[in-house]
């Protein structure tokens, strides 16, 4: 199961049982009636039809893909500890978030517009055509807001936007959890109270304690 599924269904418990299913089923997807991909829990006509938009939607053509991919991974290149935004899968995040909450949509697609614009000006070319220079060059200019043109206060938007999005996708992926290393609960061992805390408290350990609770390495 690949990242850009898993993302896609958040909360859409229904989808994972599919795919559950999938996994144990027969020969034939007629002796269990599971089609992959499609919800197989009770929900409403509505709920039906946002989860398969969610599953299943597009609404960015492949040149915005592309865009969006180099602006991912300028903001979070590929280093010794991890790998890059695309990595990651975020351009797909990004396209899910989208679908799912459309008021992003017209920012983006109006965002990678402008940059394109801006670029076709500049250097004669759209934002991917560019060279990474011209890339780089041309996010300066709208990634610190503190110090940008008035006239680039449209993208600066759209990178803000972006910036946020690349972050929330990157940071909830397996990539991400490994670059601030996250190793989750742990078994170790206890070795009790430190005798300055408990002499603090006027406490302290009695054998039965020692010997049966506290294990000192």
């Amino acid at each position: 199961m690949d990242r850009r599924k898993s993302l896609k269904v958040i909360g859409l418990g229904s989808f994972s049982t599919s795919l559950l299913l999938n996994a144990c089923k027969p020969k034939t997807e007629e002796a269990t009636g599971v089609i992959p991909g499609k919800v197989t829990i009770d929900r409403t006509t509505e709920e039906k039809a946002h989860d398969e938009i969610i599953v299943n939607g597009k609404i960015f053509t492949d040149h915005e893909r592309k865009t969006i991919a180099v602006l991912s991974n300028i903001i979070i290149p590929a280093d010794a500890v991890s790998g890059s935004a695309t990595d990651a899968k975020v351009p797909e995040f990004i396209e899910t978030i989208a679908i799912d909450m459309p008021q992003h949509q017209t920012p983006l697609h109006g965002g990678l517009r402008w940059l394109d614009m801006q670029c076709s000006k500049t250097f004669n070319k759209p934002f991917v055509d560019c060279s990474q220079e011209q890339q780089i060059a041309m996010v300066d200019q709208i990634a610190y807001p503190a110090k940008a043109k008035p006239a680039m206060k449209q993208g600066v938007r759209f990178f803000n936007l972006m910036r946020s999005l690349v972050i929330s996708g990157f940071y909830t992926s397996k990539e991400g959890i490994k670059d601030i290393g996250y190793v989750g609960n742990k078994p170790n061992q206890w070795n009790g109270v430190p005798d300055d805390v408990l002499k603090q408290y006027g406490l302290s350990y009695t054998e039965k304690e020692l010997k049966e609770c506290v294990s000192f390495s």
